[in-house]
């Protein structure tokens, strides 16, 4: 039998288990960092670092927080998928960690904490955004923390966590816009379904006022240069993001994200949300899911934007768990439970981490494609490289997207390769080549986008990585063109992409 909860003095609220929650954050960091230098950059990290390289307040699709990151990470250890990775196996520690957390927030006793924390430990979204250096993994954990802060906030009554909710907002949205959706689904819940007290209160709006401060930087930035994040926007909604999912897919990958095995788990936390009446003070955590489910299917979301939402999803359902394991055939159940862990440990790590060799992994790049975005770079560098020295007159490198070019300036000056442009998002904000003839070798471009802009190009090489994975850039053209059909300061606009 389960021991009875100890209450914290005066409030009635189970005492947080931190030593078990910290040490189980621990060990999913432990497992990340152990992970963390097998295959390669992923292209978003090698763009990560470019951005590093030329920090701003802002750029087209993202905020300063994670470039700079990335650049703190390598001015320690140059070169180090490790540290660049380290970062992110804390925030998805932190994650497991708070998901404990709201579970004592919401009248969870130990071993309720225990059972949200391991099922955020074991979920498929929280390895796989604490294995690469991503938006997406300071987004999870700063989603999490917002509403274990807000839970704390409707238990006490107490402003500070209002205000500290407003630090995490604000600096969340210095990373990408997306918690600003958490915030305003968060304020309909309160108007929805309670306590409308909330509304009257200075706190709540105080800490908003804090999160908007904090993001004035980003704004202005992005007013300044025509809100090219609408943009990006727009195309991920229209498929152009190569994670983007049909619009239809974003509720069934639900199921996906934590563990099917543990889909129960969550679900029973947004039922027990909206309708168990010890948890009505919480209400609008399920109000604010059903808004956010709402918006990110009517704006074309990607399927992970929810994400966020399961550290309070699966704390209410641990709740119910907990109850579940004190009835019935307790060890029959207990089992079941186990098993479910274990099986969801065993996919989510083969999932989200290096673990086969990379020839093997063409069945977990199939379901996890980021796995197969991290092999083959340095072997594109080395095939730009060899067109480059068979190409004379100083010729200009331009890319069809980040990831080739960031991968050329991460592995091209040990190959004598100059700097490679982009139109492609942040790199397009670079500026283009000098307005001077010469040849040019482009990578990933149609025939029918070279013939607009360029003049007597032939497919030099194609691009492979010796493992025959086939992720996006295998097979894609080397181009090498005699010159450009205009000056570079006129073709520039045009090869603009945001996406």
């Amino acid at each position: 039998m389960a021991a009875p909860p100890t209450d914290l003095p005066g409030t009635g609220a189970p005492r947080p288990a931190l030593a078990p929650l910290l040490a189980l954050g621990a060990l999913v960091a432990l497992v990340l960092v152990a992970g963390s230098g097998g295959y390669g950059y992923h292209r978003d990290e090698l763009y990560f670092l470019a951005a590093g390289r030329h920090l701003a307040w802002a750029y087209a699709d993202q905020g300063p927080l994670t470039p700079l990151v990335a650049r703190a990470a390598d001015a320690v250890a140059p070169g180090s998928l490790v540290a660049l990775r380290l970062p992110s196996a804390l925030m998805a520690g932190t994650t497991v960690a708070l998901t404990g957390l709201i579970a004592a927030e919401l009248g969870g006793r130990r071993r309720a904490q225990l059972i949200a924390a391991t099922c955020a430990a074991v979920a498929s979204v929280v390895l796989i955004v604490g294995h690469l250096l991503s938006t997406a993994t300071f987004d999870l954990m700063a989603w999490t923390a917002v509403t274990w802060l807000v839970a704390r906030a409707l238990r006490t009554g107490a402003g500070a966590p209002w205000l500290a909710a407003g630090v995490v907002a604000g600096l969340a949205l210095l990373d990408k816009p997306l918690i600003a959706f958490l915030l305003v689904a968060l304020g309909v819940g309160i108007a929805a379904a309670g306590p409308r007290e909330l509304l009257r209160r200075p706190a709540p709006w105080a800490g908003a006022a804090i999160a908007l401060v904090l993001w004035s930087p980003w704004l202005i930035w992005q007013a300044g240069h025509g809100w090219p994040q609408l943009d990006v926007s727009s195309s991920i909604a229209s498929g152009g993001s190569s994670s983007s999912q049909p619009r239809w897919a974003l509720l069934p990958f639900q199921l996906l994200l934590v563990s099917p095995v543990l889909a129960p788990v969550w679900i029973a936390g947004l039922v027990d949300l909206a309708r168990r009446p010890e948890l009505r003070p919480h209400r609008l955590f399920a109000v604010a899911w059903v808004v956010l489910a709402v918006v990110f299917l009517a704006t074309g979301g990607k399927p992970y934007y929810l994400a966020g939402m399961f550290g309070v999803l699966l704390a209410a359902g641990a709740l119910r768990a907990d109850a579940w394991l004190d009835h019935g055939a307790r060890r029959v159940r207990a089992g079941l439970l186990a098993v479910a862990v274990v099986l969801s440990a065993v996919v989510s790590v083969t999932l989200a981490l290096p673990v086969l060799p990379a020839r093997d992994a063409g069945v977990v790049i199939a379901m996890n494609g980021d796995i197969g975005e991290t092999i083959g770079w340095p072997a594109l560098a080395r095939t730009v490289a060899g067109v480059y020295r068979d190409t004379p007159g100083a010729p200009v490198i331009l890319t069809s997207n980040y990831g080739e070019a960031g991968a050329i300036d991460r592995y091209g000056p040990a190959l004598g390769l100059p700097a490679a442009f982009s139109g492609h998002n942040a790199f397009h904000e670079w500026g283009p080549p000098p307005d001077r003839p010469s040849p040019v070798i482009t990578v990933g471009f149609s025939a029918a986008r070279l013939r607009a802009d360029f003049t007597g190009c032939r497919v030099a090489a194609r691009i492979d990585n010796a493992a025959g994975v086939d992720n996006d850039e295998r097979g894609e053209p080397v181009d090498r063109c005699a010159g450009t059909r205009a000056p570079w300061s006129r073709l520039w606009p045009g090869l603009r992409r945001l996406g």
